[in-house]
């Protein structure tokens, strides 16, 4: 169907203001950095508490996107557009997915539940696809957003849908049932996440099951308090480990490292093969044989493809490549919704000019080849891709359509002629479906470091942002610190994502900060907090904002600044208000007023304090009386100057404890990495960074043996001991050994037995079923830095800022 403005208004409820409704849309979009976005793109300026989709109006017109669904039309871009008005941008987004949705009739299937809703649609795509052309949610799209995105992916050629819904508290899923339309639904399971959204597990059950108030059978585990809860009317297709009254009885058995189901359907009784021993797999994995039963596939089919099931990998994550490449590594799918977003990821994790895409063979887009890759040029010239490596019999056919491409037949013809592809200084998207063995690729490519990683969320950086800036009055600016290399989580990644999210300013602590952020193309002005006087030529020179703190030091800036004949450029001006590190004391006020009276070569740009005990209600009235100083000399300092700077006094703490002193602008540190002081406000924020290692030997000691330097862990009886390749070279301290701390494999806590060594540390697992290569983790959600820092006397600054930069960092987006 050709969908035009004038079709669309009805559809929404919006009022038109614009020049031409005839104009045909053919793409939606909700993120100003897509490329993707152009004139036949209908942008919905998403609104929520934190985040407003119309103050990107004016730089996508200048991109060249003309329409628009808007609450209000901003004054600075009126009669330059087209623009639908709504009451709600979201709501309009979600009835036009549903009115989208019924325009198809074919068979759907919703799934939701706590845990591995994306697992069973990522694992039923690779079941069914043999026989159905497949829409699915592309990776976990299952949100308000989410869903209805993956609905407008929908094209005629598709035959069945997998949808996934997610909700996090009540009177969410009616409105997803209203857009998915599931036909047949799955119920994976009912666990803790997004607890705190509801008053009751029973509350919850009842939420979820409103997706499925239409389907034709529900498929479950039989359990009896979820099924007191399904409306009788819908049909059940259940199956159980326990309960021989389901319609598919199983009992299972554990051989080596997979699992065996003995499955009873229909008074027969089969064999099926699981490639996992986790009860998580096996449950997920069940869940897709009883949707292949349903459709009627027979036991030989079932076995065979349940017995080639793959660990599902749900993020894209980008790491440090060779040659001084970035890799975004979405090596285990090839669809064309999925290549649309991981283009976009591309785009806003850009650190180099050049960018190059490694492409598999395309399935399942419904269309033919020619158009599907007709499709696909076009996307990637869109997003200016710079070189196309296609891999693939198909993909090779249609080699013309690229520009500057280079194709393969298969992976072993790449690995051939790697070493004259020249891969350096690039960013690069490796995007392949499984079958193609793309890790390989990411293996040859990827900068060869030992196995522990940080694995930083950038997901969570935006929910802790939009936390925080919850808590701010409108007019207050924000700047957020990503000194010290991001907290120890990683620099520039992290500032680009918060310029996306338009935060007022950066805070770095040294020249060399602000300069590599500003060489990578950061635009956000940049505060430098400890500037050196050898460091202010460069500060100019890159157009960093210092900090000045001294008389000394303001001397030493004014005396460059005038060498270079600088006029009105911004700097800083610091009291002291009892931090007694850096600032102007009162003392110094009158000399530091004389020297800029009618100085024009600086603009005090903003007036600022830090405050000492933000973080400790006891010392409240300390902190009222820094508030105060500040208030008497940052008005001092106004009056008697003429001037009306940002002021700013409060850290992450202060944010939240002294609301009152929000001034002008506050400065969000620690908070926005996921750390607080407050246990209760800690609830709030999300882990972002998860430092794992691996299981690098395992072996077994005897009675009165030791382990480690000095003898410090003696064995008091036969023990298994697993030795882990992270040390106090990579910052963890070695007061977290020898049975202080502890490290996480298979979820069972593993004690620290013996000095933690420069390169290495042992932990005792001789209660855990782990084997060499396993994955440990360090800290995250379990030990949480804040854990650490209680049990070694110290605070989580130091724990995240320890960690090496030989520590690689990968970032990832869920």
């Amino acid at each position: 169907m050709i969908l035009t403005i004038r079709n669309i208004v009805p559809i929404i409820k919006a009022h038109w203001v614009g020049q031409n409704d005839t104009d045909i849309i053919d793409y939606i979009s909700i993120d100003s950095r897509s490329l993707q976005n152009d004139e036949n793109t209908l942008f919905f300026a998403i609104s929520g508490p934190n985040h407003d989709g119309h103050l990107y109006i004016e730089e996508l017109i200048q991109k060249g996107v003309q329409h628009f669904v808007v609450t209000k039309i901003p004054e600075n871009v009126a009669g330059r557009a087209d623009f639908l008005i709504v009451d709600n941008t979201l709501d309009a987004l979600q009835k036009f997915a549903a009115f989208y949705r019924s325009l198809f009739d074919f068979p759907v299937i919703g799934i939701t539940g706590s845990n591995g809703k994306t697992i069973i649609k990522e694992w039923l795509n690779f079941l069914l696809s043999p026989d159905y052309n497949i829409i699915r949610s592309p990776k976990s799209y299952n949100s308000q957003v989410g869903v209805p995105l993956s609905i407008l992916g929908i094209n005629e050629k598709h035959n069945l849908g997998i949808f996934e819904a997610g909700i996090s508290m009540m009177l969410e899923m009616e409105k997803l049932q209203k857009i998915i339309q599931p036909t047949i639904g799955i119920l994976s399971n009912i666990g803790s996440a997004h607890d705190e959204g509801f008053s009751s597990v029973a509350e919850k059950i009842k939420e979820k099951l409103k997706l499925f108030v239409s389907v034709n059978v529900l498929i479950l585990n039989k359990n009896k308090t979820i099924i007191a809860f399904v409306n009788p009317k819908i049909k059940i297709f259940s199956w159980c480990s326990d309960d021989k009254s389901a319609d598919v009885f199983i009992t299972k058995k554990n051989i080596g490292e997979l699992t065996e189901l003995q499955v009873t359907y229909r008074e027969d009784t089969f064999p099926i093969i699981i490639p996992f021993q986790d009860q998580a797999s096996v449950e997920n994995a069940i869940h897709c044989m009883m949707v292949m039963l349903y459709f009627g596939y027979n036991q030989k089919v079932i076995q065979t493809r349940i017995a080639h099931l793959y660990p599902v990998e749900m993020r894209l994550k980008v790491k440090t490549g060779i040659n001084n490449c970035t890799l975004i590594d979405d090596s285990y799918s090839s669809d064309f919704q999925s290549l649309k977003i991981a283009l976009d990821f591309l785009e806003n994790q850009k650190q180099h000019k050049k960018k190059t895409l490694i492409l598999s063979d395309i399935f399942q887009s419904g269309l033919s080849n020619e158009e599907l890759y007709s499709q696909v040029s076009q996307l990637i010239i869109s997003n200016k891709i710079t070189r196309v490596i296609g891999i693939g019999e198909t993909i090779s056919q249609f080699k013309n359509k690229f520009i500057n491409s280079t194709t393969f037949k298969n992976v072993s013809e790449f690995t051939y002629a790697f070493d004259n592809l020249n891969f350096e200084n690039e960013t690069i998207l490796i995007k392949g479906a499984r079958d193609f063995n793309f890790e390989k690729i990411v293996s040859m490519l990827e900068e060869k470091t030992h196995e522990t990683v940080l694995e930083i969320n950038l997901n969570a950086i935006g929910h802790n942002l939009s936390f925080f800036k919850s808590k701010l009055k409108p007019k207050t600016k924000m700047m957020v610190m990503v000194k010290a290399f991001g907290y120890g989580n990683g620099g520039f990644e992290i500032a680009q994502l918060l310029e996306h999210h338009k935060v007022d300013y950066l805070g770095v602590a040294f020249a060399d900060e602000g300069i590599s952020l500003k060489n990578a193309g950061i635009t956000v002005p940049i505060m430098v907090l400890n500037p050196e006087t050898t460091s202010f030529a460069a500060i100019i020179q890159h157009q960093l904002e210092p900090e000045i703190y001294s008389i000394k030091g303001l001397k030493a800036f004014l005396k460059i600044a005038e060498q270079n004949k600088l006029k009105q450029f911004p700097i800083h001006i610091k009291i002291d208000t009892g931090m007694h590190r850096l600032g102007f004391e009162e003392k110094n006020l009158e000399d530091l007023i004389q020297i800029l009276r009618g100085n024009e070569t600086v603009q005090i740009k903003s007036v600022l304090s830090h405050m000492a005990t933000s973080d400790d209600l006891k010392q409240h009235v300390f902190s009222k009386s820094q508030i105060a100083l500040f208030e008497k000399l940052s008005s001092q300092l106004q009056t008697e100057l003429n001037i009306k700077p940002i002021r700013h006094i409060l850290n992450t703490s202060g944010i939240t404890n002294y609301p009152e002193a929000q001034y002008d602008m506050v400065r969000l540190g620690i908070g926005l990495y996921g750390v607080s002081n407050d246990s209760e406000e800690q609830k709030e924020l999300e882990n972002v960074g998860t430092l794992k290692s691996v299981i690098s030997q395992i072996r077994t000691i005897d009675a009165n043996e030791s382990v480690g330097y000095g003898r410090r862990f003696i064995a008091e009886k036969e023990t298994k001991i697993a030795t882990i390749p992270i040390g106090y070279a990579d910052g963890i301290r070695r007061s977290w050994g020898n049975g202080v701390g502890y490290v996480v494999i298979n979820n069972k806590q593993a004690k620290i037995v013996g000095s933690v060594c420069m390169d290495m540390l042992m932990v005792d697992v001789t209660d855990i079923d782990c084997k060499e290569g396993n994955t440990v983790i360090i800290f995250g959600e379990n030990p949480t830095v804040n854990f650490m820092a209680k049990q070694l006397n110290t605070i989580p600054y130091e724990i995240l800022t320890s960690i090496s930069q030989r520590v690689k960092r990968v970032f990832f987006r869920e």
